[in-house]
């Protein structure tokens, strides 16, 4: 699994000009699930999310996390993050899980970030989205659970 994961002052998201989800102070994470992620993958990106370290305290930039200063997750699927761009000048989206493979994973996703105690909210899965990310920095973030499985 790959994440794109932006410290935010506010996050949006709209299906059919319908707000589906918004957080305040946060992060937006923009999520991919790989053809080849398990369960595992899953565990580790939310407890990864949960607790990573970002947001400021005092003259500490990087010293809270989402939890702790009680903000919100506005996860998205988005299958275009795991595009292979490497070669070519159009992105290969074959590493990506199907539809019917990302939907139960991403589904798992937000059970275990709501098991840790972080508010989150989503888009529609599969829907095409209008996001709005109001980027506190900027602070991004690029997040692989595969580089936890080498750790």
């Amino acid at each position: 699994m790959i994440a794109i994961v932006q410290r935010v002052k506010s996050g949006r998201v709209t299906v059919e000009q319908k707000v589906t989800g918004e957080v305040g102070t946060g992060m937006v994470v923009l999520a991919a699930i790989h053809a080849d992620d398990t369960p595992s993958d899953i565990a580790w990106m939310a407890s990864k999310l949960a607790t990573l370290r970002i947001f400021p305290s005092g003259d500490k930039y990087f010293d809270l996390d989402v939890k702790a200063i009680a903000g919100g997750i506005l996860l998205i699927s988005n299958f275009t993050v795991a595009a292979e761009t490497h070669s070519g000048r159009r992105p290969s989206l074959s590493p990506a899980a199907s539809p019917e493979a990302a939907r139960p994973l991403f589904e798992c996703l937000l059970k275990a970030l709501q098991a840790q105690g972080v508010t989150v909210a989503t888009g529609v899965f599969g829907a095409h989205m209008n996001v709005e990310i109001n980027n506190d920095g900027p602070v991004t973030f690029i997040l692989d659970s595969r580089q936890g499985r080498k750790a």
